[in-house]
Formats: structure tokens, sequence, C-alpha cells
């Protein structure tokens, strides 16, 4: 394009026009791309998927549109409305770039194209941001509609969302806020993976994983911080070690949130091996400098471990392969190559491209998926079983494996491998939550993350500063038990830069409780007001934060009052943060463990409008 952005982005004022639609879109195949999904919609259902598409179309061009939207539903197993997507390039934009009226509803702009980014989200043609099925939108048609919506916003209405869907301006008030999400809310009897395909397929609700459809995932670095925090302290708990240099870390996954995993390791100076089984997904991380190496070679793959491991060098290696090919591969070597291991495939979403079978070839398995769903089903859960026997046979050698909270051990169980301890009563492998990051939540720490709205790196090295001073003034007046957790994000924040984090927005990530937030928060807005930083800055966290998230496999897995399987905590979490001011908040079912397995709540707040004393 030639235009400017502040040219370009003018169009999201207006939304579709259809007097002049834009021409039909073809699927950029350069792209990657969701995987099919299987409806087997009666003739009632499939109409009833085409009317609610139409409700975003003027009736005038129905007769147009109606072919090809059967079409998608027919070849894809969802309505995405691909001839809507926008022929601007998708990115985060400087604040002043955007036409809303409102300061807040710019950054809400901001935000939503960030997670569209084509360097950010997984599959952009599908609005889906990670996990496999994270979605921002259901559809364009929603898309452009919600840029329109907030393009004319005022300080006295509130955009309500409704798992994708935007009901429209409503009156509030300048202190409310100004967009409420909610994402696949179900009466609890009906939370079922079945009613998840169905109801999507049917354009009535959506799966917006944590940070998706609440419009603030940053990129992999959300992840890569509370990676670099797990394996140090697994290091720290199960090996005894402060450092783990020359030791190796195993795991699976290079997408969205899984392929902060080699950078995470790159950052602590030990060896990491991530099998891939989507070359594209592997090669894009090599690219971006998230991981060194790669290979698709299982003997070549061996040798490189022994290497690094006899020069204690730090390195990231990427297998493009099956990681079920690997741990059976590790478990035959007679050296113990390994110390510690995780898995971070999909498994809150197994059969539908989140976990990908043995023995049969990336392509044949997405034939499978869609052709063939019961021997697919059958495939997962047999590399599952094969999984976990290279695992434990690994594990009774010294390897220490913990579960990510990706339901990798919940789908393991339910495919009946060897998981289990002797009573039967619990899993052999602890939650990474629950043995490792519980320990840092009890202490209020949790995962809070800032946006530079301008776009300028300069402006993220200024807040990089100032909650650099102020983790380490924190570390000489807490309470001892929080010294640690203050000191490890002061040497994480000091070296963010010079790792090379961002990918997409200027966002930062750190961890702190409740007062080093308040005071970096206090601290940026003053920098703001005073034109230290040049534009707002917007603060949010992860939902997997303390009493962001009820989920009993996971953030919750450990609570002893027996409470682990209700939600009041992140719904209250959710209307709290409505009344005390947050600019947009959003619930959600699902995240990381799958849907209908919990409930977790977000916000985004804009610093820099109310001048705080």
């Amino acid at each position: 394009l030639l235009m400017e952005p502040t040219e370009f982005l003018q169009s999201l004022k207006h939304g579709i026009n259809f007097d002049d639609m834009p021409p039909r879109h073809v699927r950029d195949e350069s792209l990657p791309h969701a995987p099919v999904r299987v409806l087997n919609f009666t003739p009632a259902q499939r109409k009833l998927a085409l009317k609610n598409a139409l409700r975003y179309i003027p009736e005038k061009v129905h007769d147009q549109l109606i072919p090809e939207f059967l079409e998608e539903l027919d070849l894809y197993g969802h309505i995405y409305m691909y001839r809507f997507l926008p022929t601007y390039p998708m990115k985060a934009y400087p604040l002043e770039c955007y036409p809303a009226q409102l300061t807040e509803a710019k950054c809400i702009q901001l935000m939503i194209q960030n997670n569209l980014d084509p360097s950010v989200a997984q599959y952009p043609q599908e609005l889906i941001t990670y996990g496999g099925n994270g979605a921002v939108f259901s559809n364009w048609a929603q898309y452009h509609l919600v840029m329109y919506y907030l393009s004319i916003m005022n300080e006295h209405q509130t955009l309500p969302m409704y798992s994708g869907h935007p009901l429209g301006l409503f009156p509030s008030s300048p202190d409310s806020a100004r967009v409420v999400i909610t994402n696949g809310m179900m009466i609890p009897n009906y939370s079922t993976k079945e009613n998840l395909e169905k109801f999507y397929g049917l354009g009535v609700t959506m799966y917006g994983q944590m940070t998706a459809g609440s419009y603030c995932y940053i990129g992999p670095q959300g992840i890569v911080h509370g990676t670099v925090l797990t394996i140090m302290n697994a290091g720290r708990k199960y090996l005894g070690l402060n450092t783990l240099k020359g030791k190796v870390f195993v795991s699976s996954g290079l997408g969205g949130m899984s392929g902060a995993q080699p950078k995470a390791c790159d950052i602590l100076g030990c060896i990491s091996v991530v099998a891939e089984i989507n070359p594209d997904a592997a090669h894009k991380r090599h690219s971006q400098g998230w991981v060194k190496q790669l290979s698709d070679n299982l003997e070549e793959l061996i040798e490189m471990i022994k290497k690094a491991r006899d020069n204690e060098e730090s390195t990231s290696i990427a297998y493009i392969g099956n990681i079920v090919d690997l741990w059976e591969r590790l478990a035959k070597e007679d050296e113990l190559l390994v110390e510690l291991g995780s898995d971070q495939t999909s498994c809150h979403n197994p059969f539908n491209g989140g976990y990908y079978p043995v023995d049969v070839t990336f392509e044949e398995a997405n034939r499978l998926m869609v052709e063939d769903i019961p021997r697919f089903k059958e495939l997962v859960q047999e590399s599952l079983r094969r999984q976990i026997d290279a695992i434990n046979i690994l594990t009774e050698r010294g390897m220490r494996f913990w579960d990510y909270g990706n339901s990798f051990l919940l789908e393991a169980s339910r495919a009946n491998a060897d998981v289990f301890t002797d009573d039967q009563l619990s899993f052999k492998y602890p939650s990474y939550v629950e043995d490792i990051m519980g320990d840092i939540f009890s202490l209020g720490f949790g995962p809070f993350r800032w946006v530079c709205t301008s776009g300028k790196e300069k402006d993220l090295q200024i807040t990089d500063e100032i909650a650099a001073d102020i983790c380490e003034e924190l570390a000489e007046q807490c309470i001892p038990e929080n010294e640690q957790q203050y000191r490890d994000n002061h040497l994480w924040i000091t070296k963010a830069g010079e790792n090379k984090l961002v990918v997409g927005s200027q966002a930062r990530i750190l961890y702190s409780d409740a007062e080093g937030r308040a005071q970096i928060a206090l601290a940026f807005n003053k920098l703001v007001r005073e034109g230290k930083l040049s534009s707002p800055v917007v603060i949010s966290r992860d939902h997997h934060d303390v009493s962001g998230t009820d989920s009993p496999y996971r953030e919750t897995s450990n609570i002893t009052d027996g409470s682990k399987f209700t939600a009041d905590m992140a719904v209250q979490n959710f209307c709290g943060l409505a009344m005390r001011g947050a600019s947009w908040v959003a619930l959600h079912n699902g995240g990381g463990t799958g849907w209908g397995e919990a409930i977790n709540g977000g916000f985004g707040l804009v610093l820099g409008i109310l001048l705080i004393a």
C-alpha cells in the first residue's frame, strides 16, 4: 500500500461498504490455516448457520453471498467470510493512526489488530490467535463491525461482546468499561466439546482461549517469562541447581504459546529440544530467532544433544517431527540425555489439530481428522499411550516431568495411558502450577504486562528501566519470602531488551504482586502525564494469574478447601475489574486446559488518560 496508516485505517470508521463490496477473497495459502472442522450438520442446522451469518449482511446482497458462505461452511466447517479480509497489512500501528474518538477505543483497536497480525497469530485468516482455536472473532464481518463501533463510540457508551458478536453501543458512564466481553458462556450441563463445535459452527459461541478473545495477547513473549520461571524453579526444586548450564529440557510445540519454550531455555542458558510436527511453524520460529537450530533427523539430533551437553553449550533445537518418536528414541539411548521434560501440544483440543499422532505424516493426519474421525481418534490415543510409556522409562531413570496445564495428562488418562499412581487416585506427574508455579502464585505474584501504544522501542526501554528500578527497590523492602521473586524479575527485565522478545506490539511482561503492579502503573501514568512517554500505556495480565482463573487441573488444582471445581473467584474478579475502572473486561469459558475445564477473566486498562496524582 502506498497510503500512510493514518489514511487506510480511516476505513475502520466506515465498516463494510455493501454498495461497493470488495471482490471475493482467495485464502492466502502461504499462511498457515486452521484445521477443517467436521460438523455433520443436518439441513436445518446448515440453514441456521447461514441465517446467523447473514444477520451482518444487508438483504440486497444475500443472493451474491449465500453460495460462498455455504461453500466455506462445507469446505472448512465454519463461515469465516474471507471476502471481507482486510487488504491493508494487519499489525499494531501507532495509536495516533487510529480513527476512534476515545483514547481507550483506539487502544482496543490497536490490541485487536495485534492479535490478528500474521507474525503473531497462529491462523490469522481464520481469526485464531493461538492454542489452535483461540479466536478473536468468529468471522470478518464481526471484526469490521467492532472496529466501526469503537470508532464512533463516546464516553457515555459501552460495547457488549457476545462470543464475538457485537451487540451495539449501549448507554453507560465515563467510568464504565468501554467493552465488556464474554466468550463461550454456557449452561453448565451443556459445556461439552461437542457443543463447542456445534455452536461455533452455528456462529453463536466462540472459544476465546485466555487473551485471544480478550484482545490482550502480546505474542509468545507473554508465555516466555512464565516458562523461564517454571524451568528455573524446576531446576531449583528437582535438581537442586541455581544454574541449568549443560542440562537438557525436552518438550513439544512451537505454536503461539509453546513457541516460547526454546527462547526461555536460551535465556536460562540450558539446552532445549522441542518437537514440532508442522514444518512451517518450526521455520517461523527459527526465522524469528526463537529457536537456534533445526533438525528433522533423529540420529543427527541425538549427536547434537550429546555435543551440546559435553560442551555445556546453550542452544535450542527444533526437531521437525513427532514428539512420540523423539521420546521413544531418547528412551532407547543408554545414556540419560534429558533432565527435565514436559509437553505443550494443544491437548485441550486433541482431535482437531491440537495433537498429531505418530506414524502418519502431518498431511495424512490433517486428512484423517476430517475424513476418518474414529480412526484419527484411535491413532491419537495410541500415540498418547506410547508417549507416556517412553516418558515413564526416562523418569524411572531420573528425568523429572510435569504437565504444563494443557490437559496432556488428562487426555492421556482418557486414552488409558499409564499415568496414575499405584492407588489410581492421582497422576504420576504434577501440574506445573501445583508443584512449581503455585508457590509463586501463593505469594501473590503473577503475569503483569503492558503495551506502549506509540509503537516506539524507546518508550518500551523507558518502561523497562522504571520497572527494573521498582523491582530492585521492593526487593530491598519486602518480606523475606518475596525477595527472590523480585530479584528474579529484576534480572528478567534488565535482560529483556537484549533477549529481543518483542513480536508484534511494543510489549513487556513480568511477574509482580499487587504492590509492585500498583507502583509500576503509577510510574507509567506519571511518565505519560509528564510527556516522557509519547503515548498512553495499556496494562493487562494473562488470565492465568492470581485469582484470574478457576481451573481444577491447573490454576486451582492445589486448592485445599475442596472448592477447585467452583468458579466464583474468576467471575467475581471479572465483575470487580469492571467496577473498579478497567477500560475493558472479559470472562471466558476454557483457556489452556480446554472448553468446559475452566472459567477465567481478564482486563485492559489504559494509563495516561486519568491524571492520577
